[in-house]
């Protein structure tokens, strides 16, 4: 046990800048002790044994986000993500659905990105600035602590079977994004925010099937942010107000 056991990692590869080479998996063997992640593997597998495998890490402690993938077929992240939990000592890593192949794991997250920009993800003021910070209590702060803790790492946009039908939805991410701010008490943004999101490609092409808040490694719940947000837009298109 302490020499490890042997894995084998079949890992996605691809390169967009030869597209005549088509996809495929390559198989590598590594011995792996436990407290590894599948993160340290690839690592590994990058730094001693093939040093064209591409994919994205930073933080190393499931808060940056940047190492999302597919993990036996499971959304996650890979620095989370222990080998030893794999009995059947087979692992296949895969890059994030519904985003473009820049190569191997690495995926183009230009939609994700412009996605999130739309809904205005920062806090809106029109009053007069305070002089000291503006108080919050510790119910409101409570509020939005779930959609606060979301890190951006694409696995719920991934996981969401609306936006592999449609290029134009903004996604999951962008609503929990939006309700973060909509629910903060500082934030004063007007409900009119939310006319431009009241179609298909918006708040009403949510499937609810949940397939967002199974797939995020903080639990947060998407689907709830959309539903907050819905009954927002209806409450100003009824009444005129937030």
């Amino acid at each position: 046990m302490k020499e490890g056991e042997i894995y084998t990692f079949k890992i996605f590869r691809y390169d967009s800048f030869e597209p005549e080479k088509p996809p495929s998996f390559q198989t590598f063997k590594v011995r792996v002790v436990p407290g590894l992640t599948v993160l340290m593997v690839l690592l590994r597998i990058r730094d001693e044994i093939d040093g064209t495998l591409s994919f994205r890490s930073s933080c190393r402690s499931a808060v940056c986000g940047s190492c999302a993938m597919v993990i036996n077929g499971k959304i996650d992240l890979a620095c989370r993500t222990q080998v030893y939990k794999f009995e059947d000592r087979t692992i296949v890593l895969e890059p994030l659905p519904n985003m473009e192949i820049i190569k191997d794991l690495v995926v183009d997250m230009t939609p994700f990105w412009s996605a999130y920009e739309k809904v205005k993800p920062y806090l809106m003021r029109f009053s007069p600035s305070p002089e000291k910070e503006i108080p919050q209590s510790e119910e409101e702060r409570k509020r939005i602590d779930q959609f606060v803790n979301c890190i951006l790492c694409a696995c719920c946009y991934g996981a969401c079977p609306v936006v592999s039908r449609d290029p134009d939805y903004l996604g999951p991410h962008a609503f929990a994004k939006l309700e973060r701010f909509f629910s903060d008490s500082r934030d004063e943004r007007p409900p009119e925010e939310l006319i431009h999101l009241d179609n298909v490609h918006g708040l009403w092409g949510c499937d609810t099937v949940l397939k967002c808040i199974e797939a995020c490694p903080k639990d947060v719940r998407p689907t709830d942010s959309i539903v907050s947000l819905r009954k927002r837009l209806l409450k100003y298109r009824i009444l005129g107000k937030r």
